[in-house]
């Protein structure tokens, strides 16, 4: 079965795909898999593992919701592979190895969002969560061996992010498909959440793109696919480029800025100086799987960054909130 789907690997992918026969070799030594490729392997290991389980308890943009309709980082996470995936069989790229490299993106991403992310940076002055990501299935997953990935996979989660350059197309599909992805559900949690309407989105930006959130995503995923269509790269035409940096400046200016979103970060900035503080002064602490030869800085910023919302919440109150006394 495997062999068949490698043949037709090479039959029917792009030359510019990364074949499942051409993966890196893996740091440790791993039993071949009679069933799945490589990049399934891997895909299926990210899937599996804890960190991304974590996810669903992590913040996407509104930290305190009312409902459970607002996406968070697992909800973001599907969106991504989801995008990616159909723009990677569109362009006849490896599948298996976008929706891996989807998958394991955000893994290493704090609690909180970006602003926990923000403030372990200005307190460390070194953190960052594609860094973060791929540091978790290097090292922390699977207490202490890490998920043993391939070379291409581990490229793609940490060349992600806006301005990197992955070594594979499809690791450039992840690096627009993010940005294609959490644009548009931030669009649809701010409107839910009454902090913009649609019929304040600039006029130029949705006439060209679509007004709906689904008319915009297809604009957009159909521009990648037009722009790269037999090319050894990935990008989105110059019009469509401009208009959506145009999009996200205004998400940027009117969202991610918005008062209501900064009064939940400052409260999240204050939460997690005072864990990394707590920490840091009672090492003893720390659960085990984060003191194996690390500094103190990085063993106080993995387990924080481990962290899932709710966890963070809990052992701020167990540290810093005193149980009632029964005099």
């Amino acid at each position: 079965m495997k062999d068949e789907y490698l043949r037709f690997e090479e039959q029917f992918l792009s030359p510019y795909a990364k074949k499942s026969r051409e993966a890196g070799k893996r740091d440790g030594f791993m039993e071949e898999c009679p069933l799945r490729t490589e990049f399934q392997r891997d895909r299926d290991r990210i899937i599996h593992c804890k960190s991304f389980r974590r996810l669903k308890h992590k913040t996407q943009v509104f930290l305190s919701p009312e409902g459970d309709h607002y996406r968070t980082r697992l909800t973001h996470t599907l969106e991504v592979a989801q995008i990616a995936r159909t723009i990677s069989r569109s362009l006849r790229l490896n599948e298996d190895l976008t929706e891996a490299i989807s998958l394991g993106h955000d893994l290493g991403h704090t609690p909180f969002g970006h602003s926990g992310e923000d403030t372990l940076r200005k307190i460390t002055g070194s953190f960052e969560h594609n860094e973060q990501s791929l540091r978790v299935v290097e090292v922390l997953e699977n207490d202490g061996a890490g998920l043993n990935l391939t070379p291409e996979v581990r490229d793609g989660i940490l060349n992600h992010r806006r301005g990197m350059t992955p070594s594979t197309l499809e690791g450039m599909v992840v690096n627009y498909s993010d940005r294609i992805a959490y644009i548009n559900h931030d669009i649809d949690d701010a409107v839910s959440a009454g902090l913009i309407t649609e019929k304040a989105l600039p006029e130029d930006c949705v006439s060209f793109l679509g007004r709906s959130k689904g008319e915009r995503i297809n604009s957009l995923i159909a521009d990648v696919i037009n722009t790269s269509y037999g090319k050894s790269y990935i990008g989105m035409s110059d019009e469509c480029g401009k208009t959506f940096d145009k999009l996200r400046t205004y998400m940027f200016d009117n969202v991610y800025k918005n008062p209501a979103i900064q009064k939940y970060v400052k409260k999240a900035d204050r939460m997690i100086k005072l864990l990394y503080e707590y920490y840091s002064e009672n090492l003893a602490e720390l659960p085990p799987r984060y003191l194996k030869d690390r500094s103190l800085k990085t063993a106080v910023c993995d387990c924080i960054a481990d962290m899932t919302d709710r966890y963070a919440v809990k052992k701020f109150e167990e540290i810093f909130v005193p149980d009632n006394w029964d005099l």
